[in-house]
């Protein structure tokens, strides 16, 4: 017979609990996860690309060198490894996944900057995450970052269908959904990201955008982050990842490849875009190198290293 109790006071207070922090005024922060709230070209981008490589390896039964090159030519291909792989190997798409996101050591391998709970709570106005990072995953990481409490709600890759289609950032379809399901005008949110080719395909919908450059760097010799103004070699960067994700999703489309199949390259797609595993590189003697940080690009409302640099400009505008 089922308990008529009332839920113990703890776990009621958090069923019911509002995001903690000031969330007056008319502004509506829509935040990404990696790379803007904490740092994940640190270690977790790097352990996703170290993680897919030994999977690839163990199914061709090959060393990590030749698994790398595979990996290079699936991704420069189909858009993503895990697409290669369905293809040419029959891999399952969940048990890639989950292979790729075995973190045992994920909180320590989460680096934020000392005071972001602070600095989002004191950021007026209403807050979400947005990140096409996996449900689990991100939730994870919020916990760990210790700024959980901060946002209203969190939509993640599993969310961002539309019409039977999967349309991650930066489709402009899911987004205005979104705006309209949290009955929020387009001129009253802002988008923070750290890929800045988001932001410009955001350009003309009317929401505002802040562009966070303090964890934009790279792993020499990978190919550099997306930062527009960057040697010609590297310019179109942001660009190719967008590209890759949406040839990933049409071509699972073409194949009537089901839901979770998208999901799953698209997060692979994302991880793999910011340092793909080149052959000759050693993991652990790869030095990290900032990146090159160009002027704020005019689709670029807000130019910002850290929350803590977000927060004051807001609270000094009386935005």
């Amino acid at each position: 017979m089922p308990s008529s109790l009332p839920p113990p006071r703890r776990v009621r207070a958090r069923l019911c609990r509002r995001p903690a922090g000031d969330n007056s005024g008319r502004t509506v922060w829509l935040f990404d996860l990696d790379n803007t709230l904490h740092d994940a070209s640190h270690a977790i981008f790097p352990a996703i690309n170290r993680l897919m490589t030994a999977y690839v390896a163990r199914v061709l039964n090959c060393d990590e060198a030749t698994a790398s090159r595979v990996r290079v030519d699936y991704w420069q291909r189909y858009g993503a490894t895990l697409l290669g792989m369905i293809r040419h190997h029959g891999v399952d798409p969940a048990d890639f996944l989950r292979a790729a996101h075995e973190f045992p050591a994920l909180p320590g391998m989460v680096r934020v900057r000392r005071g972001l709970a602070a600095h989002l709570r004191r950021l007026p106005g209403r807050k979400l995450l947005v990140t096409n990072a996996p449900q689990d995953y991100a939730r994870a990481v919020l916990e760990i970052a210790g700024i959980g409490h901060c946002f209203e709600r969190v939509v993640a890759i599993e969310q961002m269908w539309v019409h039977g289609h999967l349309r991650p950032k930066p489709d402009r379809r899911m987004l205005r959904r979104l705006l309209v399901q949290a009955r929020v005008a387009p001129h009253r949110a802002v988008l923070v990201e750290d890929t800045v080719s988001h932001l410009k395909r955001y350009a003309g919908t009317g929401i505002r955008t802040a562009w966070v450059t303090g964890y934009l760097r790279t792993m020499a010799p990978s190919r550099p982050h997306d930062v527009a103004g960057v040697p010609a070699s590297a310019q179109d960067d942001g660009s190719r990842r967008d590209a890759a994700v949406r040839s990933t999703l049409e071509a699972e489309e073409d194949r009537r490849a089901g839901h979770a199949a998208q999901e799953h390259s698209v997060t692979l797609v994302a991880a793999e875009s910011q340092a793909p595993q080149a052959p000759q590189a050693q993991p652990g003697n790869v030095p990290l190198v900032r990146a090159r940080v160009p002027n704020r690009p005019a689709y670029v409302d807000i130019k910002v290293q850290s929350m803590h640099q977000l927060q004051r400009r807001m609270r000094r505008n009386g935005s």
